[in-house]
């Protein structure tokens, strides 16, 4: 047997087909980002390239790598002995590291040598990486999209996990980017990804989409905590037809104080997140609204946060940057409860279709 090699193009197509996707690049590099349903075995540990590197430097090359080749054949035999007892001959794995060179070459080699059937990445990560930068550009393209619009609080998110369950196809930003987009949209005890891992699940979803039915996206800036929203992306999101949800003040204070309890439990976090608007509203306004949380009035806080900051900056800028705000539909929605969203949802999902429809007869802008 012998090694076979495959480009980026091809190994993108067939991901489903590989039984594993093994990244053999250290735990830093695999964090970062790394191909969907890939699992790490690293042939070097980031500890034991600093150490093979700095042996390189000030031993020599030929030193440097018999460590190596130590280090990588103990680790190699590691991940053969906890990972593959119980395969069988018909097991196909996908390997890679950052270029489709050494590490991922003594990797397969050796498993070639048991007699997998093993298939190496050409290029490796670098080379999956410039196709996925590539298909964003394109991807949204094909897509036909509709934006879902509505003051922060009226229950977007959870609009679109009820459009989900409906059936319909949902394009969630926010829960790839683990961010609720906004000053206090940190979600507690989760980091963010990377930009790179970001974008490598937004283009792992866009692939998925029928490109036949309407994809539901939030209105979302160009930016969702510190991740971008690719360009190619953006600009369809904001040229799509948009709906806007209506959600009386009161439900909407109720609501946000229910997504955000970690911030009624938590007051000083409350107040720190604050802390980030003195520049836009005032530190007199800031330090009043810090104190009311502190005092356990955190639903005032929340009604004065809408009216006085997020209202203003969320009109000026659909008005601005969505060219179908004008002309949206309103969909009211009462409350966050499961019937007030199941109802809205069945409601959007047929405006949608109709709006898909009358594009195709007038030989609109549907891809």
């Amino acid at each position: 047997m012998s090694v076979l090699r495959i480009a980026a193009a091809e190994a993108i197509a067939r991901l489903d087909s590989f039984e594993r996707i093994i990244d053999a690049r250290s735990e830093s590099e695999f964090a970062d980002d790394h191909l969907p349903g890939a699992v790490n075995w690293p042939v070097l540990t980031d500890a034991e390239r600093a150490r093979i590197g700095t042996a390189y430097k000030q031993v020599s090359p030929f030193d440097a790598r018999k460590q190596g080749a130590v280090l990588v054949a103990r680790n190699i035999a590691s991940h053969i002995e906890r990972e593959l007892h119980e395969q069988g001959r018909a097991w196909r794995p996908l390997v890679y590291c950052w270029r489709g060179g050494q590490r991922s070459g003594a990797l397969a080699t050796v498993l070639d040598a048991i007699g997998f059937r093993v298939q190496v990445l050409e290029g490796g990560y670098r080379a999956f990486r410039r196709a996925v930068r590539d298909e964003l550009e394109t991807l949204p393209l094909r897509l036909a999209l509709r934006v879902l619009a509505g003051r922060t609080g009226s229950g977007k998110s959870r609009l679109l996990a009820a459009l989900v369950f409906a059936g319909a196809q949902v394009l969630d930003l926010e829960a790839l980017a683990a961010h609720r987009g906004s000053v206090l949209g940190a979600l507690p005890g989760r980091l963010q990804p990377t930009q790179k891992a970001f974008e490598t699940a937004l283009w792992h979803a866009l692939r998925g989409f029928d490109p036949a039915r309407p994809v539901w996206v939030e209105s979302e800036s160009r930016t969702i905590g510190r991740l971008r929203v690719p360009e190619a992306l953006l600009a369809r999101m904001r040229a799509a037809p948009c709906s806007v949800v209506d959600m009386a003040p009161a439900a909407r204070v109720a609501l946000l104080l229910e997504d955000y309890g970690h911030f009624v439990r938590d007051s000083e976090s409350f107040c720190e997140r604050l802390a980030a608007l003195r520049e836009l509203r005032g530190a007199a306004a800031v330090a009043r609204w810090q104190a009311l949380a502190r005092a356990g009035g955190h639903a005032a806080v929340v009604r004065e946060l809408l009216e006085q900051h997020y209202d203003p900056i969320y009109l000026q800028s659909m008005a601005r940057n969505f060219a179908g705000f004008g002309a949206a539909a309103r969909v009211p929605l009462t409350d966050g409860s499961a019937a007030a969203l199941r109802a809205a949802a069945r409601a959007l999902m047929q405006a949608g279709d109709v709006t898909a429809d009358a594009a195709d007869a007038t030989g609109g802008a549907r891809p």
